[in-house]
């Protein structure tokens, strides 16, 4: 949309009087005089309440001494883009301000169909109008790029510098005194991106390559051209600046366009009327756009850079045909599943897998912050299995080792006494029983966040939804049958250290465990884990939830070769 300016928009005195009548020229107006400046086309979907000249105006609306009856506007096609019309013109009617157009022949009248229809179809031209500019750039650039192998602009990559190419191909332009440009190699940069080639062909990897180069003190791109990017940080190379630079064939001399797209995403979902945003997006390589012939001096050579290319590829592929422990007929294992708990909320920390570690995360969105009122937790905590499971291995190795071995038998002695004496429950009673104490913290939370003054209509509905998990585990419980106790005995301290010095060494059996094998064991031993993220301290705590038995098989050992 042209966006109207100081100078376009302009008071127009007549010298009839009064606002009656339909065809009534009135005395006070403001006229919208939209000049046509292509380049403002592309401003013209956004919404009025986004335009600065169009906001005030709109704001004008509610002011009783406006100083103006009524707004004209002279190309509805440039002031209205889509279905604006239908959004902004209801502002109008309610601050009964008269929206003049030529084409209607005077005011529109929010009662006409006809109208309607007409200030529809000027809506439709501006969008046909700003996609048929779209289309034409876009191929003109793509024809530029790929035939004539221009630069069509934005900062040069790393490796490169601009250059003068002579006039513009434009006479207009070139009579202008405008010149075209193209990219030739920077003398200190050029061969750091040779190095950077070589060394991954010769095997470093992104990681290694960006560490020697830091280590070496050599200036990351950001800080080799600080004027161009002020907005980035100068510090160590990152394994990213290394990939951007092993992927991009513009060092092979060829001009390549098309990388990257603008996509439009709603501005709010909730309220379709602030119209779109734009964001950046990288396109998949086979629609990027090369030229025919060489553009500019390469850097590297089309082998290399097809040598790394291939490369990257064995190497993924090698990395995805690896044997990935934790897992079993395709699911991944947890040994810590259900096992680690936030310290700040007390909810569990759900397990996730980025690039091949295991993280326990909690995460604390915006819509669970009533829950919590005056907590101050992150957006996301995490924690690494991998860290967890070496401190944790340590302790149980240390356990039982043969100095502390009577000290362990004892603890679990007791463990054994507490668990027998203790009410067998099936492990349908146990759910159940858990199920209702969750529903109990989930109700004491609500009731928290209504009286902090979260909405009462979504507190009563969640308090309704607990209170009836809360009746129906109530009710499973009691339908459940007793389970009678188990005639098998419990181990005793004997059979424990005998078991033990059987197993041998228990730091290396359980070091070379997977996490499949781990699972029971963290089971058994009752462990759980409550992790602060403030000290980056993990508490751990061992409770036996049953007690400790031996069991034969009957028909003995039938594979004494196997050990």
């Amino acid at each position: 949309m042209r966006e109207p300016c100081r100078s376009s928009v302009q008071r127009a005195k007549t010298c009839t009087q009064g606002r009656t009548g339909p065809g009534a020229v009135l005395d006070r107006s403001i006229s919208l005089s939209l000049r046509p400046r292509r380049a403002a086309r592309i401003h013209e979907r956004l919404p009025w309440q986004r335009r600065p000249r169009a906001n005030e105006l709109l704001a004008a609306l509610r002011n009783p001494d406006r100083g103006f009856d009524a707004v004209v506007i002279g190309e509805p096609q440039r002031t209205f883009y889509g279905n604006q019309f239908g959004n902004t013109f209801p502002v109008f009617v309610h601050f009964r301000i008269p929206l003049w157009v030529p084409e209607v022949g005077g005011p529109i009248d929010p009662d006409n169909e006809a109208h309607d229809l007409v200030m529809s179809v000027f809506g439709g031209m501006s969008k046909g109008e700003r996609n048929r500019i779209k289309i034409r750039v876009r191929t003109a650039m793509s024809s530029q790029a790929k035939l004539q192998g221009r630069n069509l602009g934005g900062r040069p990559p790393y490796g490169y510098r601009i250059a003068d190419a002579g006039p513009h191909p434009n006479p207009s332009k070139a009579a202008a005194g405008r010149h075209n440009h193209k990219l030739e190699p920077d003398p200190a940069a050029a061969p750091i991106v040779q190095r950077i080639f070589h060394q991954y062909v010769d095997g470093m990897s992104d990681t290694a390559i960006a560490a020697r180069l830091t280590q070496e003190g050599i200036p990351r791109p950001s800080a080799h051209n600080a004027a161009r990017n002020p907005h980035r940080k100068r510090t160590a190379w990152q394994a990213g600046a290394v990939r951007a630079i092993l992927i991009n064939p513009r060092y092979t001399g060829y001009e390549v366009w098309n990388k990257q797209r603008k996509e439009e995403h709603l501005y709010d979902v909730d309220d379709v009327t602030l119209g779109h945003r734009t964001r950046m997006t990288h396109n998949p390589t086979d629609q990027w756009v090369r030229s025919n012939e060489p553009a500019h001096d390469a850097i590297i050579t089309t082998e290399l850079f097809e040598a790394v290319q291939t490369t990257r590829r064995q190497r993924a592929r090698a990395h995805q045909r690896q044997e990935r422990p934790g897992r079993e007929r395709g699911r991944r294992v947890y040994a810590l599943r259900g096992r680690v708990r936030c310290a700040l909320c007390g909810r569990k920390m759900q397990p996730t897998t980025i690039r091949d570690r295991v993280y326990y995360r909690c995460e604390f969105k915006e819509q669970e912050a009533a829950l919590h009122p005056g907590l101050e937790h992150p957006r996301t905590v995490n924690l690494r299995e991998d860290v967890v499971c070496r401190a944790l291995d340590a302790w149980i190795a240390r356990a039982f080792a043969p100095e502390r071995l009577a000290a362990t038998i004892t603890a679990l002695d007791h463990a054994r006494i507490a668990a027998s004496t203790a009410e067998m429950q099936s492990p349908e009673q146990t759910h159940a029983r858990q199920a209702i104490k969750e529903c109990e913290r989930r109700l004491a939370r609500y009731q928290a966040a209504l009286e902090a003054g979260a909405d009462p209509t979504v507190v009563t509905q969640w308090i309704n939804e607990a209170q009836k998990d809360k009746e129906a585990a109530q009710r499973k419980l009691e339908t459940l049958p007793a389970v009678t106790r188990e005639t098998q005995q419990p181990l005793t301290a004997d059979q424990i250290r005998a078991m033990t010095e059987k197993l041998g060494d228990i730091a290396q059996h359980i070091h070379a465990a997977d996490a499949y094998t781990k699972g029971p064991l963290y089971e058994a031993l009752g462990i759980t884990i409550t992790y602060e993220n403030a000290t980056r301290a993990a508490t751990l705590r061992s409770r036996p939830s049953h007690p400790y038995r031996y069991s034969e098989c009957p028909r003995g050992d039938l594979n004494p070769h196997a050990r």
